[in-house]
């Protein structure tokens, strides 16, 4: 099996980094998913709404560890993919309510959008479709010689699909360009065998990392991202993480019963608080700030959202490839 050489250690790199500027970016999409789940309550956002809240290092860390120009492809478990790159929130948040000013026009919904400006291919209902497409996006950059290296994140019940092998066979055979990233948030299934090992058979190195801990995935994706931008092909990378709410919105959570619950895990933006006032970077008064202006930005996101227009007929035939 191959193995990836030793990067070196990305860490102080990225210490050296605004630290501020993660905190701010993972609280602003805690406090998005948050409000989107009271929208949902409220009759705001019907059809589907998947949150991610408890996973948000694993996407800033991945966005941070890339280089502008690299894609990256998503599930239905997407805001927080979007948000780390940039994405108008206005725009999600629109798109959620279904609104005609939304990302997708509002036809797509909380799980169906698309912002190829962003480098963003799309949040995908069918579980691993985003698999396929992803290694269809890494053969587009061999076949160019582009130098991008694509990025897709999946759930953990999509790595028992078959087009997740057939993906993984076809990437390894090709050297493409791609690192998969499996999003392990199930605390029913923690004690399987590590997901990371799945690559394996095809000679694809795989490693499992605290993905409650955006330095950890920052240095686990800067490893990734530059073995496959060297020519070696892909790697699969098992965030271990845990989301704080259910499969849904419109699920609670209620089939993690019994013996099968867990404790919290350790919370990532907890974690970066905690480091940013050791390091005495700021106070708790400046943080409680920093608090109160992303919910002030978030509502305003909200409120634009709810008095947005839904789309007309004629829009219903628009954006449709014949």
């Amino acid at each position: 099996m191959a193995t990836q050489p030793h990067a070196g250690d990305r860490r102080a790199e990225f210490m050296a980094s605004d630290l501020l500027s993660s905190l701010r970016a993972m609280l602003f999409i805690r406090r998005f998913e948050e409000r989107a789940g009271q929208m949902f309550a409220m009759g705001l956002i019907g059809g589907f709404c998947h949150l991610c809240i408890g996973q948000e290092a694993i996407a800033l860390g991945m966005r941070q560890a890339a280089r502008p120009g690299d894609p990256f492809i998503a599930s239905y478990r997407m805001h927080g993919h979007l948000l780390a790159a940039g994405a108008d929130p206005a725009a999600v948040m629109a798109e959620l309510a279904g609104r005609r000013d939304g990302l997708s026009r509002g036809k797509g919904g909380s799980i169906h959008m698309f912002a190829p400006e962003l480098d963003f291919y799309g949040g995908h209902g069918i579980v691993a479709a985003q698999a396929s497409i992803g290694t269809g996006l890494a053969f587009a950059s061999a076949y160019r010689g582009d130098g991008k290296v694509c990025m897709t994140f999946l759930g953990d019940g999509a790595a028992d699909q078959g087009q997740f092998a057939e993906s993984l066979a076809m990437a390894h055979r090709w050297s493409l360009p791609i690192v998969y990233v499996i999003e392990n948030n199930r605390g029913d299934d923690w004690n399987r065998p590590a997901l990371a090992d799945r690559g394996a058979a095809f000679r694809i190195p795989g490693e499992e990392v605290d993905g409650m801990c955006l330095a950890s995935v920052r240095d686990a994706g800067a490893r990734a991202l530059e073995w496959a931008r060297a020519g070696h092909g892909p790697t699969l990378l098992e965030m271990r993480t845990q989301r704080y709410r259910g499969h849904s919105e419109a699920e609670p959570g209620k089939y993690r019963g019994g013996d099968k619950k867990l404790a919290p895990a350790p919370d990532p933006i907890e974690r970066l608080r905690t480091e940013i006032l050791d390091a005495g970077l700021a106070g708790e008064a400046e943080l409680r700030r920093m608090d109160a202006e992303i919910r002030m930005r978030v509502a305003d996101a909200a409120d634009a959202a709810s008095r947005g227009a839904e789309p007309v007929r004629a829009d219903l035939m628009t954006d449709i490839l014949l």
